[in-house]
């Protein structure tokens, strides 16, 4: 490991640099705060061993924790604080502060060590996680639709940006035979890896039935239902918005299950409101639903849209809100679904450009 070791007292850097050399990790050794905050903008460090007192204050330990906030704000690496026997207090504030282990002065070599090789462990745990959320990802992209069969009077689109490396989002476009396309967009609830597998189970579900909702569309969804409550834990569901479109009169049957309103724009500059017809996928094994039939004309959008939409910029006290994508929707309604879409996403990105704390996902079908 590259570890960053800081103290003001030389015998002290010495003895813990060459202990750390014969244990065959490189360090690197400065003598106060502000040398340490030059070493971390100018290098990367795997881990930090700091001192909690120093010259300039030699007992609250204040520039140690100032130096921990500093470390911490600026860098994901583990630190270990190193205080006196009689400062215990000190180091448990640090270890709130978020340290992740102490060591007291004097020190017993073989302790250090094995403090120092536990983290080692934990880094390359956490190395070998995000190498497989990174995989993780890289399948639930995958899931995503790739080679979808154009319409003869439509155009459409989707978009979705989990909120972690993979997220409970899902939406996708189905073949349910010549001139028909299935829209869906499911919001399993929870977040993480939990939804993620909840999500493939999902669309496991659809994938396997979809030769029934060629024929019937209401008995695919309560298929659906079925085989997803038989097979996730009772306080798992998903809201869904599932919408069969027809080239043929441009005939649109939807049914929302218990999802956020899908937004119908008309070329008139009306906006309906396509409400929840049906409770939530997978609360309960018997379920029922209303399916309701609107024509759509030349020109008119159909956008559906996750709770990440409308709830994004909540943790500031302020949503983006429907009003506001509304007024989106309609300043770029001149064009194709595809820049539709990414004209959304960049102004609830920018609206909320700190933490992204839920999926975005929207789809997008417009009427030619």
């Amino acid at each position: 490991m590259n570890i960053l070791v800081s103290d003001d007292q030389i015998d002290v850097l010495e003895a813990v640099r060459l202990l750390l050399k014969g244990a065959g990790h490189r360090a690197t050794a400065v003598e106060s705060p502000q040398a340490a905050m030059a070493a971390v903008a100018g290098q990367t460090f795997d881990l930090a061993l700091i001192d909690m007192n120093y010259s300039r204050d030699t007992t609250s330990g204040e520039e140690g924790l100032a130096l921990l906030d500093h470390l911490l704000a600026r860098s994901k690496m583990p630190v270990i604080v190193m205080t006196a026997w009689s400062s215990v207090d000190l180091a448990v504030e640090a270890m709130r502060r978020g340290a992740v282990d102490f060591i007291q002065k004097p020190w017993d070599n073989a302790r250090v060590l094995a403090t120092i090789e536990r983290q080692a462990n934990r880094s390359r745990e956490r190395e070998d996680a995000r190498s497989d959320l990174e995989i993780a990802k890289h399948v639930q992209q995958r899931m995503l639709p790739q080679h979808v069969h154009a319409m003869k009077t439509a155009a459409f689109a989707g978009r979705c940006l989990p909120a972690r490396e993979i997220g409970g989002d899902y939406y996708d476009f189905l073949d349910l035979g010549p001139g028909r396309l299935g829209v869906l967009l499911a919001d399993v609830s929870g977040k993480g890896v939990a939804a993620a597998l909840l999500t493939a189970n999902l669309q496991a579900s659809f994938r396997s039935q979809l030769e029934l909702g060629m024929k019937h569309p209401r008995a695919l969804l309560a298929s659906v239902n079925k085989l997803f409550h038989e097979s996730t834990p009772a306080e798992y569901f998903a809201t869904m918005f599932f919408a069969e479109y027809r080239d043929h009169g441009r005939e649109l049957r939807y049914i929302n299950c218990g999802h956020p309103a899908a937004l119908l724009l008309r070329t008139s500059g009306a906006v309906e409101r396509l409400e929840a017809t049906a409770l939530p996928v997978g609360i309960f094994g018997t379920w029922r639903a209303e399916e309701k039939t609107i024509a759509m004309a030349p020109g008119d959008v159909l956008v559906a849209f996750s709770d990440g939409v409308l709830e994004a910029g909540v943790e500031r006290g302020e949503e983006f809100g429907e009003a506001r994508l509304i007024d989106t929707l309609r300043s770029g309604l001149a064009g194709d679904p595809e820049a539709l879409l990414d004209r959304v996403v960049e102004e609830v990105l920018r609206f909320s450009p700190d933490v992204q704390f839920d999926d975005v996902t929207l789809v997008a079908l417009r009427a030619g």
